[in-house]
């Protein structure tokens, strides 16, 4: 059962699939990288749930924050070496530098600081490894709700009620429950 962060980064690390991701993620030196989002939660709700198959991710979203370059195109060049690495992964890389024009709201501090801010609090979680291969694991908003299977709003998506209607609608765009059918969604 996973009940702590410790758990989390075991089971991370047993996985030769997401530490060869990982790896590869690693390997282009970016400035405050992580994996993050569906890539680690999922991991987590598939071990709760007891899954013997992985869960298909629709993309493996690698961040970092670079306020020298906020070029998209960058970020495009980026994914290709990805793919030259790892073919077959769906890679979507993103500056968080630039990221908050697209979202329309103020500059992140940092790719942490940008995590704090996704939809979904067990959504908020990042994972990379550090030159000796060990496995660190951010997570702004806590690891309580994703390892109690609880989907909740980040506090920044409760703040306006345009933010609320975007975490409802991903809650149904989405369609989590269809897949892992224990967790409890919480609505505002």
């Amino acid at each position: 059962m996973l009940k702590n962060e410790k758990n989390i980064l075991e089971i991370i690390r047993e996985d030769d699939f997401m530490m060869e991701i990982l790896k590869a993620a690693k390997s282009l030196d970016l400035a405050d990288w992580w994996i993050c989002a569906g890539f680690v939660r999922s991991k987590i709700w598939d071990t709760l749930h007891g899954f013997t198959k992985r869960t298909e991710i629709p993309d493996v979203d690698v961040i970092y924050f670079d306020k020298n370059d906020i070029d998209e195109l960058t970020e495009k060049k980026l994914e290709e070496k990805l793919k030259n690495i790892l073919p077959g992964i769906p890679w979507s890389v993103k500056n968080e530098a630039r990221m908050h024009v697209v979202n329309n709201i103020p500059p992140y501090s940092s790719s942490v600081d940008a995590i704090s801010k996704f939809p979904e609090t067990a959504t908020a979680l990042g994972v990379k490894v550090n030159d000796n291969n060990d496995v660190i694991l951010t997570a702004p908003c806590g690891i309580d709700d994703v390892i109690n299977l609880e989907l909740k709003p980040t506090p920044f998506f409760t703040e306006t009620p345009e933010r609320v209607a975007i975490y409802e609608k991903r809650i149904i765009k989405k369609d989590w429950k269809s897949i892992w059918n224990k967790i409890t969604i919480y609505h505002i």
